[in-house]
């Protein structure tokens, strides 16, 4: 698979990433294992994870793996911290928390570094160089390599990143992650012409659409194992189940069938190679499924199916964005 650098860093990570988030609740380990070792044997580098994913358990199970059926060096692991189960407090972005947290994932993934380690969102309620400071103290101590940021909006990002550029001693910005896909555009507002111009690479997350994009959910019926049958993951599904998410749908499989493969390789291989996009994170529900969306390595999309699916998907970008010298 082939392999691009994460940001404006000398860290390079597979162009397709794998995602954990239902590992330890909804994947079992064997399941898991075969995603794994599907992933490694096709070239796959970049495993995302996070601490609250499975309530620890995801991190849990992928360092067993690590331990046994896939080697810890082959891998470049990503994990977030500072999303807490506690109604009255989602995020903790203190330092304290943070690093905390950092510790409690590396026992669990039962390594003395990760290769990345994200914020999982911005914390108002806690002054960002405080934040950004325990990026620092974990690279500076070897527990992280490389640090980012996730479900940062536009002006959090380019704060954040800014900051981070502002004196020596502090480490860049390498990622950040958020939804993107052709359901999804709203990255491309104000948070990827912020990471394109500091140098901060994206790696999408549910860039599937939340499966809605593979066309399992074009019939009438909603297929009794698919996410949007579970009871938990319904209402994660829900929102894109409607007419304009349909005609996006449509235009997908119509793309497909034109090119003799699959919507998921269609939709995975248009945000793959938007610009500024590194790798999107995939969570698949079996190898099986896995390997189908890994096959998009060898497609690259005719620029006239480009055009006609960012048409059909465009989001709508007016004030400020509209370029009012021209009136």
């Amino acid at each position: 698979m082939e392999q691009r650098h994460l940001g404006r860093t000398g860290l390079r990570v597979s162009r397709i990433g794998l995602g954990t988030l239902t590992w330890g609740r909804d994947t079992d380990e064997h399941d898991a294992a075969d995603l794994l070792k599907t992933f490694w044997e096709a070239g796959g580098t970049l495993v995302d994870t996070a601490d609250v994913y499975g309530d620890g358990e995801a991190e849990y199970l992928l360092g067993r793996l690590m331990d046994g059926l896939v080697p810890r060096r082959d891998l470049v692991i990503s994990t977030k911290a500072g999303s807490v189960p506690d109604p009255d407090r989602r995020f903790d972005g203190s330092r304290g928390h943070l690093l905390s947290a950092l510790d409690a994932s590396l026992a669990r993934l039962g390594t003395d570094h990760v290769d990345v380690w994200h914020v999982h969102a911005y914390d108002p309620e806690t002054p960002l160089e405080e934040t950004l400071h325990a990026l620092d103290l974990a690279v500076a101590s070897g527990r992280a390599r490389y640090a980012g940021v996730s479900n940062f909006c536009g002006w959090q990002l380019a704060k954040a990143a800014t900051w981070q550029l502002a004196a020596p001693g502090r480490n860049r910005l390498a990622s950040t992650q958020l939804e993107y896909s052709l359901l999804q555009r709203g990255v491309e507002r104000e948070v990827l012409p912020a990471a394109l111009d500091l140098g901060v690479g994206l790696l999408p997350s549910s860039p599937l659409g939340r499966g809605v994009l593979t066309g399992k959910y074009r019939g009438e019926a909603t297929p009794p194992d698919s996410r949007g049958a579970s009871e938990h993951m319904a209402p994660f599904v829900a929102p894109y189940l409607d007419d304009t998410a349909s005609r996006i749908v449509d235009a997908v499989a119509t793309a497909a069938d034109g090119l003799a493969v699959s919507p998921t390789q269609v939709a995975l291989a248009w945000v793959r190679d938007r610009p500024g996009v590194v790798a999107p994170i995939v969570g698949a529900r079996n190898a099986q499924q896995l390997t189908a969306a890994l096959s998009v390595e060898a497609l690259s999309l005719p620029d006239e199916i480009c055009r006609a699916l960012d048409d059909v998907s465009a989001p709508v970008h007016r004030y400020p964005d509209h370029d009012w010298s021209t009136l």
